[in-house]
Parts: C-alpha cells; structure tokens; sequence
C-alpha cells in the first residue's frame, strides 16, 4: 500500500469513524479514521457521529494520509477543506 496522500471523493459515510470513497487506493476503497474510536451506529449516540462525520466529509473530496490497514481498510488521516477530520472528530469526543 502507498503511503503518500492522494485524494478522493467521499461516496458514503458507513458510521462515526469509517467512510467509502469512489476510487480504490491500493486494493482499497474502505477508509477508517486513525485515533478516532466514535459509538457503534447502531446507538443513538453512533447516529449522531455519523451525521457529524457526515457534515464534515460528505461527497466532499478530502485529502487521505494512509497510516495503516486493519480489517481491509485503510487506517488513515483524513483532511477536508485543509482541517484534519481526525482531530476535529478527537475534539468533539470521539476518541
């Protein structure tokens, strides 16, 4: 897997911490945010990341720094309109 930025279109955004975009990176196209551990979206408290994730990333094109992979797909820092989602997410509590 490259470990270089590139960037991509957000096609869904699956739950808090975890979003498909339109075109692979490497044998992937699953992006899970690194350091950001949001409810499950089966709770009330899980819907409410994921419309906040939702918010700040939605068909949007972010910029993607892979950090690793776990369970097919990439574990990454994510930035959209130059802010990291990453910390914005860490700021709202979704540690």
């Amino acid at each position: 897997m490259a470990k270089k930025s590139c960037r991509r279109t957000v096609t869904h955004v699956m739950d808090g911490d975890t979003f498909e975009v339109a075109r692979r990176i490497g044998k992937f196209n699953i992006i899970r945010l690194a350091n950001v551990n949001a409810p499950s979206k089966n709770t009330k408290a899980g819907m409410k990341a994921m419309q906040v994730l939702r918010g700040m990333i939605g068909g949007k094109v972010v910029t993607i720094r892979p950090v690793g992979t776990s369970y097919n797909r990439i574990v990454a820092e994510v930035f959209a309109d130059r802010k990291s989602v990453n910390k914005r997410m860490r700021e709202r509590g979704y540690r």
